[in-house]
């Protein structure tokens, strides 16, 4: 799909001519222009399963009203938002709709277009990974500045594994750069604060607290169907 500029002052590009005057300047969607192309070969797509996810549907509209009144506020100030580079830690126990949230506020992200990039954590660290393979097209620089340069990270299952302590430091690195660049993050967890920090060090979870704001999100595993006595053999 061919790119428009959100001002309609240039043709997408990023670059007004003015072919009277045989000269040619930077539109003020440049700087989209240059981030997009740099999150070009991350993973921005909203997965299949998520593609319908509506504040108006299950399993949003079972999920405490609290916890989505706040999730549908970002979502109506996600400029601001991931201008000011603040993000979303959602936190609970399996099946209650975190990543579901999450996935909306990603989807109300790239609709209102900003760059994104969606991982779940496993994902991610065999992104890093395989940087460091001999025959790998991309350095684990090359990732990391394009993995910085996006509007919004989206991470989820954070802590669904156990890794080697080198792959944490890149991490670290990673989370700490979108930190000092005031880049928002947003991530799902099933674990609590302490238990995260066993999973993936102190130093990225006391970042991550900083960037984020922290919603718990509590209740059954929306996964699992629930039966009445008639339908039980």
């Amino acid at each position: 799909m061919a790119r428009t500029c959100p001002f309609g002052v240039c043709d997408g590009s990023g670059i007004v001519v003015d072919e009277a005057a045989r000269t040619s300047s930077f539109c003020r969607c440049r700087s989209q222009v240059v981030a997009g192309a740099r999150a070009r070969g991350l993973s921005a797509v909203i997965p299949k399963k998520y593609r319908g996810v509506s504040f108006d549907r299950p399993p949003i509209t079972t999920i405490r009203d609290g916890i989505v009144s706040q999730v549908r506020r970002y979502v109506r100030e996600i400029d601001e938002r991931l201008e000011s580079g603040e993000g979303l830690w959602l936190h609970g126990p399996v099946g209650t709709g975190k990543t579901s949230l999450a996935m909306l506020v990603s989807k109300a992200a790239l609709d209102a277009g900003h760059t994104v990039a969606i991982y779940s954590l496993p994902r991610l660290l065999a992104e890093i990974r395989t940087t460091f393979d001999d025959d790998s097209a991309h350095s684990y620089t090359d990732l990391l500045d394009r993995l910085t340069s996006v509007d919004l990270l989206h991470i989820d299952d954070v802590g669904a594994e156990k890794t080697s302590p080198w792959v944490l430091e890149q991490l670290y690195a990673l989370i700490n750069t979108r930190y000092e660049e005031e880049r928002a993050v947003i991530i799902t967890t099933n674990l609590e604060r302490d238990e995260l920090a066993e999973q993936i060090n102190e130093r990225t979870v006391s970042r991550l607290e900083e960037m984020c704001e922290i919603l718990p999100i509590w209740g059954r595993d929306l996964r699992q169907k629930v039966y009445d006595g008639a339908d039980v053999a």
